[in-house]
């Protein structure tokens, strides 16, 4: 992943943080050409799209680098991206519309609509409300239940998804906590559809996407009309970027399903900024200033972080959206996340300006880069190299990973070597199952300890000793970057009879919620 960057890549970058410093203008499109450039060099991003907006019209849209390095084909403005969780804040709006058609409440019980609908404690769920489905204080923990969408290929349902809600336990009391949750939002998905009446594609496509002229976009990527012009996603796998499959479940679409293009967001974020009003002299809406106000208005306040150079005091979220101060202005932004794609957007009201900036490949620093050096020339911020900086958290966090591994690595040589060079697997053979994820097996494959998630077949992989009995699983898919502890508990009489797991690295994504699961040994 690590590239060496050339002398007339940092000077040009240099002269931009120099000029950046001497000049209050904001950064202009030659400048973000060059930057541009230099991230997707930088963090080896194969491409990358870049939408700036001001004062209600898109000012610069434009392509970098490559769609897909099997193929070369390259990105432009029009490419289309996964937007992933950017989707929420279409699903919120929809629900906002139905409320303004005086078809349900905010503060509506999710029960109302939903009669099927448990959480894991009974007052929990009968006081969830719509509102709650969106804000990401329900007690649940990071990423809870996200196994059952991600990585794709399993085979849970939307209503499979929705019924094992129950079975996941809160870490958390009922909204006294921000904790990042697709799962919910998926049920805010199933709300728009048996209130409507009309599928959440449908009515995302109909009611928002083709009244906005968003013709290229789709509400999942099955349902793109056209193709050719779509990124692929890309990863590290073994030290190296490559191309991998798209991996996305159906069932999830409301939370991270939408695809698009630069051109074709940037009207979705127009509408955003100008209150839901959209068309010619903005003489039509798709939704009141009032559901605009409360989509845009704090519900989960999240700790704030108050450095240089915004010195951000207050930060929450709403309806979809991500809130905060910075400098003194309200900055709205989401970012969204897939296996080998990221996005994010940024928005300031009072400065009308809006910044789009989506990548396929996954890091965070490369698109975090360049909205952080556009901003700042909006803001009159100086002497930020975010490039740099972001560089040297990436090589930091990747310096952690890099040495958990390797004193993994050395301990289950040592476990090894001292079992002359054989595991004995035997004890711990068997199948173990979880409530909401289902069936494990611990087999033997070709000679090889091997475990095998039933419902998640993507999850299986070779384990290996470590100590104790704590084993490690390695999954066949390299791409997946989410290594495991499988760690063993036993009976009165010493033998498996549950597991509990947990990620090995601290850059593994939080969607792979390992420690949500709690298998029990049943044959």
């Amino acid at each position: 992943m690590k590239r060496i960057i050339s002398i007339v890549f940092v000077s040009v970058f240099s002269f931009l943080i120099n000029a950046a410093a001497q000049i209050s203008k904001p950064i202009n499109s030659h400048q973000i050409d060059s930057l541009t450039e230099l991230v997707l060099k930088t963090f080896n991003v194969p491409g990358i799209a870049v939408g700036v907006i001001k004062d209600g019209k898109l000012i610069h849209a434009k392509g970098y680098g490559i769609a897909n390095l099997k193929t070369g084909k390259k990105v432009d403005e029009n490419t289309l991206f996964g937007v992933a969780s950017n989707s929420k804040a279409m699903t919120a709006a929809a629900l906002g519309m139905l409320v303004e058609e005086g078809k349900i409440k905010w503060d509506d019980a999710v029960t109302d609509y939903i009669p099927e609908f448990k959480m894991y404690d009974p007052y929990v769920t009968n006081a969830f409300t719509i509102r709650d489905l969106l804000t990401h204080r329900s007690g649940l923990g990071l990423g809870a239940g996200d196994l059952m969408m991600f990585p794709d290929q399993s085979d849970f349902t939307r209503k499979d998804i929705i019924h094992n809600l129950r079975y996941l336990k809160p870490v958390s009391a009922f909204r006294t906590k921000y904790d990042y949750d697709n799962n919910l939002y998926i049920v805010a998905g199933e709300v728009v559809e048996r209130v409507s009446g009309t599928k959440w594609e449908d009515f995302i496509e109909q009611r928002i996407m083709k009244p906005l002229q968003m013709y290229s976009s789709a509400a999942s990527v099955n349902r793109l009309k056209d193709r050719s012009n779509c990124i692929v996603p890309h990863a590290p796998v073994g030290g190296k970027v490559e191309a991998i499959s798209i991996d996305w479940s159906e069932s999830a679409n409301a939370a991270g399903g939408i695809w698009s293009s630069i051109n074709d967001w940037s009207k979705w974020i127009i509408a955003q900024m100008n209150h839901g009003k959209y068309g010619e002299n903005l003489s039509k809406q798709l939704f009141s200033d009032a559901i605009h106000e409360e989509t845009w208005s704090p519900q989960t306040i999240i700790k704030a972080n108050t450095t240089a150079p915004y010195f951000t005091n207050f930060a929450a979220y709403g309806l979809g959206w991500f809130l905060s101060d910075v400098k003194g202005h309200k900055q709205v932004t989401h970012t969204g996340g897939l296996a080998g794609i990221v996005t994010q957007v940024v928005m300031f009201d009072d400065l009308k300006l809006g910044i789009l900036v989506f990548t396929n490949q996954q890091s965070g620093a490369a698109f975090n880069a360049i909205s952080n050096t556009i901003k700042d020339s909006y803001l009159g911020v100086s002497g930020y190299d975010w490039v740099k900086l972001m560089k040297s958290r990436v090589d930091a966090g990747e310096a952690e990973a890099k040495k958990i591994n390797e004193e993994i690595n050395k301990k289950m040589e040592e476990q090894l070597s001292k079992a002359g060079g054989k595991f004995d697997v035997a004890p711990y053979l068997g199948t173990y199952k979880d409530q909401w994820f289902g069936d494990i097996t611990i087999s033997v494959k070709e000679g090889k300890a091997w475990m095998a998630s039933q419902r998640s077949p993507r999850l299986n992989g070779e384990l290996f000793p470590y100590k104790g009995n704590t084993l490690i699983v390695r999954w066949s898919d390299r791409s997946l970057d989410a290594d495991a502890y499988v760690v063993f508990s036993t009976d009165m009489d010493g033998k498996p009879n549950g597991i509990k797991m947990n990620a090995l690295s601290p850059l593994t994504d939080f969607s792979f919620d390992f420690q949500d699961l709690d298998l029990k040994k049943i044959k």
